[in-house]
């Protein structure tokens, strides 16, 4: 929907960004936590996210992993925000809840409207456009580079919080209650030079 935006508009815009201090993981009221590690192996922490995974490809979710998940923990829930989005708060992207509670992985186009929930006991919650699924990067043509934060976080016992919950009904559920907590962050822009490798290496895709 954003490749529509005029180039022009979109450099105008360059300045209006939600912030990266507005993510959740950023948040104080959820409490001091250990790290556990989140990686994907598509891209790596910080690096440009592979076409494929946005509005100009497939537009499907990444493959993730995670090691590291304390004992105690009950569930983990993903959030994935644009912190660059020129919005008042952070674009969601994706929201799962209760994902098994010990380290593990969600495959390559795992995340997606699941109406009641997954086999495994997991939910695929709202993105900022209130439908279920991943919500495929789609940033302003101009807009320079943003960045997508995909958190994972490690959450002890509590109450559920039932079907596919946005992100105010997440946070506010996991409050005090994070053990532990992940970040990998991916990049992705329109109408800006891709980074390059050394010479006679290909662009990043």
């Amino acid at each position: 929907m954003l490749e529509h935006v005029p180039h022009w508009l979109g450099n105008a815009l360059k300045g209006v960004r939600a912030g990266p201090e507005k993510l959740a993981i950023a948040q104080p009221a959820l409490g001091s936590f250990e790290s556990l590690h989140l990686a994907s192996p598509a891209f790596a922490n910080g690096a440009r996210l592979p076409e494929r995974f946005t509005a100009d490809g497939e537009g499907v979710s990444p493959p993730l992993f995670w090691t590291g998940v304390p004992e105690g923990t009950e569930r983990l829930v993903l959030i994935v925000e644009d912190s660059d989005a020129p919005t008042p708060q952070p674009l969601v992207h994706a929201l799962v809840w209760n994902l098994p509670g010990q380290g593990g992985e969600l495959r390559e186009g795992a995340i997606r409207r699941d109406g009641a929930g997954g086999l495994d006991g997991s939910d695929v919650g709202r993105n900022s456009f209130l439908g279920e699924g991943w919500l495929p990067p789609d940033p302003p043509t101009g807009h320079g580079e943003h960045h997508y934060a995909f958190q994972l976080f490690a959450v002890g016992p509590g109450p559920d919080v039932g079907g596919s919950p946005g992100r105010s009904v997440a946070l506010k559920a996991i409050e005090g209650r994070i053990l532990a907590a992940g970040l990998l962050t991916g990049t992705y822009s329109r109408g800006e030079e891709a980074p390059v490798g050394p010479v006679g290496a290909p662009a990043t895709a």
